[in-house]
């Protein structure tokens, strides 16, 4: 085995799987950054949410718009709804691991809010389960998929933004997922700070 073309090849594999998906993604990544900036210059919050690789990238956005992306600013609300042990275990011991980003949703998502759902799949049943309660509660949704989107991909309303990956590996999609979140605070802060280039 040639470790070293299997390591070219990954990199290779992944640059195609960006620049495949750049025409089709930019357009709602740039939706995706005009809802939440209008979000937060409504004093509204983000919330994220996702399994595995996909909580990692909850994680990354609520830390780069809390504390900073590229350049100083001031602080952005967000939530990952992935890092409190407490809640996350006492939620699905009393009623199952679907409900624990639904009820973290329910309790902490206002109006005009926005919940960034990450999953590669597009059908994690407990990120289905927190975008139905972000519809009922009023909040926008931008969904982070791959695969053709899954469930999720058909249950988004019109005014929700849906950024799917064209891509079938799971790792590819988690790779691209990863430059949109950069690509969403880098645009964020373009607009926030009157950025004009």
């Amino acid at each position: 085995m040639d470790l070293t073309h299997r390591v070219r090849q990954q990199f290779s594999d992944s640059a195609q799987t960006k620049l495949d998906a750049s025409e089709a993604l930019a357009e709602p990544v740039v939706r995706a950054i005009e809802t939440m900036v209008g979000c937060l210059l409504n004093n509204g919050k983000i919330l994220a949410c996702g399994n595995g690789g996909s909580a990692a990238d909850a994680q990354h956005l609520a830390a780069e718009l809390v504390g900073r992306f590229e350049v100083e600013r001031h602080e952005l609300a967000a939530i990952a709804l992935t890092t409190d042990t407490s809640i996350l275990s006492a939620i699905a011991n009393d009623y199952g691991f679907q409900a624990v980003f639904a009820k973290q949703v329910r309790a902490l998502g206002q109006p005009g809010d926005v919940l960034v759902a990450i999953s590669t799949s597009g059908n994690s049943a407990n990120v289905i389960a927190a975008i139905d309660v972000a519809h009922e509660n009023e909040l926008r949704v931008v969904a982070l998929t791959g695969k053709g989107g899954g469930t999720i991909g058909e249950m988004l309303h019109e005014d929700d933004v849906h950024i799917c990956v064209p891509a079938e590996r799971t790792a590819r999609i988690q790779e691209t997922h990863l430059l949109v979140i950069h690509c969403l605070c880098d645009g964020i802060d373009c607009l926030l700070m009157g950025v004009e280039e």
